[in-house]
């Protein structure tokens, strides 16, 4: 079975906060925690229904979060506050640590949750849309103007405090 073209995995920085935007199948698994490995990812967010079985990831010592949701929708305020609340413990226990975050395609749910993050960590909207889009190109294409009202919706919380 041939592989799909996927886009590669994609670093994103700002300021203390690190994520990897990428997306996997059960077909590349062993490429995917390879590329984890590189970047030294201890902590997955899965935000799609599960494509693989997370015990060869575990395996090599990263810890998956399941925390799908569906394309178009709005994350539950339950994934939004334990994704922000992740973030915030994340980068203060473990200075330079790198969180990645995927989705199926890697281009919509994942994008979201980490331009959340840059967004409470200081960055603003209209700048975070188009650094993540020069990083990743087609990110946030599929249904924009709904994740557009979610990110906007929750660049309204409280600022998460990094000290």
């Amino acid at each position: 079975m041939a592989e799909m073209n996927h886009p590669a995995p994609v670093e994103v920085t700002h300021r203390n906060l690190r994520f990897i935007i990428h997306n996997s199948t059960k077909a590349t698994l062993n490429k995917f925690i390879e590329k984890l490995k590189k970047y030294g990812v201890t902590t997955i967010v899965r935000a799609c229904e599960a494509t693989y079985n997370t015990g060869l990831v575990e395996k090599e010592g990263i810890h998956v979060l399941n925390w799908p949701f569906d394309d178009g929708a709005s994350q539950s305020n339950q994934i939004v506050d334990s994704w922000l609340s992740l973030v915030k413990i994340k980068f203060r226990e473990e200075p330079g640590c790198c969180i990645a975050v995927h989705c199926v395609e890697g281009l919509a749910k994942a994008p979201v949750l980490v331009a959340l993050a840059l967004i409470e960590g200081g960055m603003k909207y209209e700048d975070t849309i188009q650094f993540i889009r020069q990083k990743l190109c087609g990110a946030f294409n599929s249904n924009f103007c709904i994740w557009r009202s979610i990110i906007l919706k929750c660049s309204c919380l409280q600022r998460l405090q990094w000290s």
